[in-house]
């Protein structure tokens, strides 16, 4: 699960955008202006900041200036825009932004970015341990720690089921077993969780609210 900050002047974008963000297992924090993205930033590390350009106080574009100046550009940076400039787009990718999405933004080029933007975050983060580590465990030592620590707090893939019921109850239970089997080793994303039940992401979510799956307990911390 990564921390997103949303900044957005308009309220439809930002209860979309952090919709689906939390939908894929994500916290996200949202802003409406710079003041708030300012006070966010200097109170809480971001793995990735989605930051509208054009917004009333103070343009998305000098914001990742200050950001850049401060030493706070830390983290990646998708600009959005439904009307910026070719002009506008480079000069925040010269300063520090990793790309941009224009509006409307489309589901699928909204999680690219996203996917794409914290790969970068992942990476520079792994840059980092690497050459801090000293003495203790090596990086390839730390990291099968890890996995099999995930591995471990997996639900259990055999499980029994009390067939002695209605067959409507017996198949609901094995439905929502499955699903949370599928969503814990996917970290809560309901993308990848899709794509490894063959099932329309928008049918996925309906199913899990019918069945009373708990989707913020399957979410990596």
């Amino acid at each position: 699960m990564a921390n997103i900050l949303v900044v957005d002047d308009e309220l439809g974008i930002r209860d979309l955008l952090s919709e689906i963000l939390n939908d894929e297992g994500h916290s996200v924090d949202v802003a409406e202006n710079a003041t708030q993205a300012r006070v966010s930033r200097a109170t809480q590390n971001y793995d990735l900041v989605l930051l509208d350009i054009w917004m009333p106080d103070t343009d998305g574009v000098t914001l990742l200036k200050e950001w850049a100046t401060a030493g706070q550009l830390t983290m990646p940076v998708i600009m959005m825009s439904g009307h910026a400039t070719i002009e506008t787009a480079v000069e925040a990718t010269r300063i520090g932004a990793l790309s941009f999405l224009e509006k409307p933004i489309t589901m699928q080029k909204l999680l690219k970015a996203v996917e794409q933007g914290l790969a970068r975050s992942t990476a520079s983060q792994n840059t980092d341990a690497v050459s801090s580590s000293s003495n203790g465990a090596t990086p390839s030592a730390t990291a099968s720690i890890t996995a099999q620590a995930a591995e471990d707090n997996l639900p259990n893939s055999h499980q029994g089921f009390d067939l002695d019921r209605p067959l409507r109850e017996a198949r609901d239970g094995f439905e929502k077993a499955y699903f949370e089997f599928h969503l814990a080793r996917e970290g809560g994303s309901m993308t990848r969780v899709a794509e490894k039940t063959g099932l329309e992401r928008t049918h996925l979510y309906r199913k899990l609210r019918q069945l009373g799956v708990d989707l913020g307990r399957n979410r990596r911390g």
